[in-house]
């Protein structure tokens, strides 16, 4: 069973209970069913949607959830009382994962009891719930600290009591791939029910850990969207489906081609972005900037990419830097719709590496900038900013108006939003909205200078359907600076 490229595994999703747990992360209702919308639509097996007895605005969630149809089998967690099972089952749960300690560190500390009594709690919550018709996965929590031959026997006596699944969970991510195979290899021979992994990345090591779990036997892997999860959080969900698929040639039920939009999903609604450098799903991963390697890339993409983006939901990206040759500048004038001379090219190239050797980035306005300058092409702005007033105080809703010249006449808007900067952007978004829906995926400031009087630069990512483009402003005035960085991306965008 655990020969590798021979077998497929189940995807087991715990985005909406374990990265949830992500410190400052706290999803509403309606953010939980957007979430599992797009995991059932990614085409997840298992949707954990909460722990039930956290709170009623946890039920009311899962409950939702579990109304909906879903394809994806949806499960609450549960520790191993008959409490926490009853108020899952009152949510109309598929099944339950039930978490029983098995270290002596989490049995001593947590239920001051002995082994025995852990366990025959545990197998009592098991046949409870198997009782009142729910599909059980029962999880030993800690086990990678824990005696094996006692999680060895939580398991044997959880089978035997009815539970369909169990899972080993390495709580504080200690597991080596070497010890997770040889584990699941012995549960292979052992044991007549489906094994779970559920790994965390305190040493970086829960993607490989969950890949060699597969190698070894195991029929399912728990996971997380980006990663999120407690402390250093959990096994990446896009890192396991694409490794196992594409270097051991295993097969999932993943719809690959939606991993980067409910990465974006995930990202945006519980506020943890995700790193740049972060694979397939980073901003990074499919972009280059080597002059070297975007040569190479426009004749033939294998060169530095193992996958083409596009299997992944993504695209391609060519940008300039101070690394930046002649091909990527070539490729991106020929987005613009420009032609350049050799000498003109020349110049542009000369511009953009001298603003990189100053450390900064370049962004997309800056390139087109650049490149108007020197080829000496006079473009209209579609929208400009003639007057800005924002209103705020300690007992006031952020509020802010703008007029806007868009294609030669004026539009008055207003918008709020929670800070003076969220509403003047909301305001300019009302006002365009007749030409253009364009969304502000990402926002980052720097102070330039010291002192209250200090120069501020915003940066700013715009799109607007599959179209991204960064845009940045520079003023005293970090509203100003925002507002000149938008406006200046939104041309970009529609111009």
């Amino acid at each position: 069973m655990g020969d590798e490229g021979l077998k497929g595994f189940k995807v087991f999703d715990t985005t909406l209970r374990d990265g949830e747990q992500t410190p400052g992360v706290s999803l509403s209702v309606e953010q939980k069913i957007l979430i599992a919308e797009a995991l059932d639509k990614l085409n997840v097996d298992v949707i954990e949607a909460g722990s039930a007895i956290t709170s009623k605005g946890e039920q009311e969630a899962i409950k939702e959830i579990a109304e909906r149809g879903f394809k994806a089998e949806i499960c609450s967690f549960a520790r191993i009382l008959q409490s926490d099972i009853n108020v899952a089952m009152n949510c109309g749960v598929d099944s339950v994962f039930i978490v029983c300690p098995s270290s002596d560190i989490h049995i001593s500390s947590k239920f001051k009891k002995s082994r025995e009594e852990v366990l025959q709690q545990g197998i009592e919550t098991v046949e409870y719930a198997r009782d009142h018709g729910l599909t059980v996965e029962f999880g030993a929590e800690d086990a990678s600290r824990a005696d094996f031959d006692y999680v060895r026997r939580l398991f044997k006596a959880a089978e035997e009591a009815g539970a369909s699944r169990v899972c080993y969970c390495d709580t504080v991510g200690v597991l080596t791939p070497e010890k997770t195979f040889e584990i699941f290899k012995t549960f292979d021979e052992e044991l007549g029910i489906e094994t779970s992994i559920h790994c965390h990345d305190d040493f970086g090591l829960a993607t490989i850990n969950s890949v060699f779990a597969i190698k070894g036997g195991a029929e399912q892997v728990h996971a997380t969207i980006n990663g999120i999860g407690e402390r250093a959080g959990n096994a990446s969900l896009e890192e396991i489906v694409m490794a196992s698929e594409i270097l051991y040639g295993y097969s999932t039920g993943i719809n690959k081609q939606y991993l980067y939009n409910v990465s974006k999903l995930v990202s945006k609604l519980t506020g943890v972005l995700v790193a740049p450098n972060k694979a397939i799903v980073g901003d990074n991963a499919f972009t280059h900037e080597s002059g070297i390697h975007t040569h190479a890339i426009m004749r033939d993409t294998t060169t530095y990419e193992p996958i083409t983006p596009e299997i992944v939901g993504r695209k391609r990206r060519l940008v300039l830097g101070k690394h930046a040759g002649r091909a990527s500048v070539e490729a991106i004038l020929k987005e613009l719709g420009y032609r350049a001379t050799p000498d003109q090219m020349k110049d542009i190239l000369s511009r953009i590496k001298e603003i990189g050797d100053k450390g900064k980035r370049l962004t997309d306005a800056d390139v087109q900038a650049i490149a108007e300058t020197v080829l000496e092409i006079k473009k209209e702005r579609r929208v400009e900013l003639i007057d800005l007033n924002v209103v705020s105080g300690k007992n006031l809703m952020p509020t802010a108006s703008v007029k806007l010249k868009i294609d030669g006449k004026e539009v008055i808007e207003a918008g709020v939003g929670l800070g003076p900067v969220d509403a003047a952007i909301n305001a300019i978004k009302k006002g365009i909205k007749n030409i253009a829906d364009v969304t502000l995926e990402e926002y980052h400031v720097d102070s330039i200078t010291g002192g209250t009087d200090a120069l501020v630069e915003v940066v700013v990512k715009l799109s607007k359907g599959d179209k991204l483009i960064t845009s940045r402003g520079a003023r005293t005035d970090i509203i100003m600076a925002s507002v000149e960085a938008v406006v200046e991306g939104i041309n970009r965008l529609i111009g």
